[in-house]
Parts: structure tokens; sequence; C-alpha cells
């Protein structure tokens, strides 16, 4: 039998739906575009870094420039348009940071980490150090003082929440306690679990990890 996150009931009786929370995604762009992100777009929050202009939108010139529109979709695609699926917080507001549609560094990281940083709630990165089980690695001088500028003095004083995905590179026997992201004491980590119950064979696992959310394994099962 599948798990359930229950979010119907966190939706019906405690009316969370993700209104009023600005979430920033930091990634290589999001398609806003589509029809399960437009109306929850917020281009106040929105900036590409890579090509120093505001737009967000992916390169499509590079096919791998998808997986920042992937996880705004799970984070805030439409409720009730027939179309796809739905996010978690289907009525919160979604900006694009990109940061990984070429090179980087430890200046655009911290430029990226505080983009909007009175307007931001939540902040989410789905990447890191690479995952081959050789590295341990994290944010540069810079970037760590933005974390610390972001968490305590973002949101208005309230302190910006930063997300980081732990990790996949348990299949090259790595683990995120060596991503100095997801050990960083500004994020929340989170890891992931198929619709069993299981660890996916790729889900990196440390004393960091906060929570896990549903994904799906490499070859088969419901996947996002």
């Amino acid at each position: 039998m599948a798990l359930d996150m229950n979010l119907v009931p966190v939706y019906e009786e405690l009316k969370f739906t993700g209104k009023g929370i600005r979430v920033a995604i930091i990634d290589d762009g999001i398609e806003y575009t589509h029809d399960d992100l437009k109306d929850n777009y917020d281009e106040e929050i929105s900036i590409n870094l890579n090509w120093n202009k505001k737009d967000p939108m992916p390169r499509y010139e590079d096919p791998t420039n998808s997986h920042g529109t992937r996880c705004a979709g799970e984070i805030a695609m439409a409720a009730n348009n027939k179309k796809c699926g739905v996010g978690v917080a289907y009525n919160a507001k979604i900006g694009g940071i990109v940061l990984l549609d070429g090179t980087t560094d430890d200046e655009m990281e911290a430029r990226a980490l505080i983009n909007a940083n009175s307007l931001v709630d939540i902040y989410s990165g789905s990447w890191g150090p690479k995952d081959d089980g050789l590295m341990v690695d994290g944010p540069g001088v810079m970037a760590q003082i933005a974390f610390e500028i972001g968490a305590t003095k973002g949101r208005n004083g309230k302190g910006s929440i930063y997300v980081f995905a732990s990790g996949n590179g348990r299949m090259l026997f790595d683990n995120c306690a060596s991503d100095g992201y997801v050990g960083n004491i500004h994020t929340v980590a989170i890891s992931s679990v198929t619709m069993d119950g299981r660890a996916p064979e790729y889900a990196e696992r440390c004393a960091g990890v906060i929570a896990t959310a549903y994904s799906g394994g490499l070859d088969n099962g419901i996947k996002i």
C-alpha cells in the first residue's frame, strides 16, 4: 500500500496552501510561461546571474536546463487546471534565480543566496558538490556570509529559510555529511523516499537530514 503525505487535511482543515509565501528556486531557470506555473510566477524575486539579466527563462539550447522548472512544479504547480499534477504549496509564489546555467563562483553563489532577501521566504537549492563519493566541499567565504545574513536578517528580520536536497550520490558511496550545504547550520536538508517508504538507491544519508519527501527509484515506481 502506498504511503501518503496527508496534504489534503492540511489544505482543507488548516487552510495551508502556500498562499502568501514566496519561494525562490536557485537553479538553471524556470519556464514561467508554462500553464502550471504562469499564475504563480513572481518576477520581483527572479534574476539571471549567469547571463546578467532579470529573465530566468531556461536556455533550451542546453537540453539539461529543465531541472529548475521541475523543482518549481513540485513546489507550486497550479491546482485544478486539468494539467500535469499539483504542487505541494500550490498557492505559493515562485521565482527563479539562475545560477547553474554556466560558470559560477563564490560571489555569484552569495548573490543568489540573498537576492531579494527582504521579500523571499524560502530559498530552494537542489544542488551541491559533485556526488562522486570523493569530494568534501561546501560554500565559500562569501556564500557562507550570505547564508548568515539571510538566516538572521532576511524575511524582514524573521530570517530566510534555506532548503537543500541531500544529494544523489549514494550508489557511489557518497554521504551528505561531506556536503557543506547540507550540513550547514543555516539550511534545512531534505532527502527522498519512494512511494513504498524505502530510500531510493541514489539518496544520500547523513545526520544533517531533517526530513524526507517523496520521489522515485531509478527504474520503476511513480516519479516526480
